[in-house]
């Protein structure tokens, strides 16, 4: 049976005030945090060198590009074998969401750097980490800005998925008890929730993240 209003809110409220929603929060947002932080790392570097090498661009650029279009819950099986149905196994969906993406964005973000401020740049002695430090990565900051964007979307439905099938605590396992329970105010409690996190850190992080590189940038002008 569909559940009233109030009832979802007195169930939203209850699970607040008594920690059974706050605490999901907490385990979700330290996963996803992690597994975000860690594709972030990743990606990067993954971008750096199928932008810096043809031969690392001919052979890994089309596996990296293959494996995007895969979803991210189909490698849940294997993070089962590999891992166990455990922390881990969650936290490596949550990375592989969020990687290709990271990888194609600042590949795509690297190789936009203008030709220009390369030039210009290596006429003046820069070279190695002090020319990808100062050029090529303040350079690609937009597009790898929309990437985080975007990475950050996958890595989150991601997270939900794999909670939902591996447990481990979080508002996806929650959501699964609700499920089973069949207690439809604590489903919708714990989807509101989601939609709230999702649309906080896309509309204000991000949103504001992106506009502040922009203006930075000149490609916006200031409000």
């Amino acid at each position: 049976m569909f559940p009233t209003l109030s009832q979802v809110l007195e169930t939203l409220f209850n699970g607040i005030v008594n920690g059974q929603i706050t605490l999901a929060i907490g385990k979700s947002m330290g996963r996803i945090l992690l597994g975000f932080t860690i594709a972030i790392i990743v990606g990067l570097i993954l971008g750096y060198f199928i932008w810096r090498y043809k031969l690392v661009e001919d052979t890994l650029g089309f596996v990296v590009t293959a494996l995007q279009s895969i979803p991210s819950i189909v490698w849940f099986p294997l993070a089962i074998i590999w891992f166990g149905l455990n922390d881990f196994s969650i936290l490596f969906i949550v990375t592989i969401g969020a990687t290709w993406t990271m990888t194609v964005n600042s590949t795509s973000g690297f190789k936009n750097v203008p030709q220009l401020y390369q030039r210009v740049a290596k006429v003046y002695g820069s070279s190695g980490l002090h020319f990808l430090r100062t050029v090529i990565l303040p350079a690609s900051v937009p597009q790898i800005i929309s990437g985080l964007r975007i990475a950050w979307a996958f890595s989150w439905r991601a997270l939900m998925a794999g909670e939902l099938l591996g447990g481990g605590g979080g508002l996806g396992q929650l959501l699964e008890m609700g499920r089973s329970l069949g207690q439809m105010d604590l489903v919708i409690s714990v989807m509101i929730i989601i939609a709230i996190i999702g649309t906080i850190v896309d509309n204000v992080v991000f949103s504001r993240l992106e506009r502040s590189v922009e203006v930075k940038w000149g490609i916006r002008g200031r409000a």
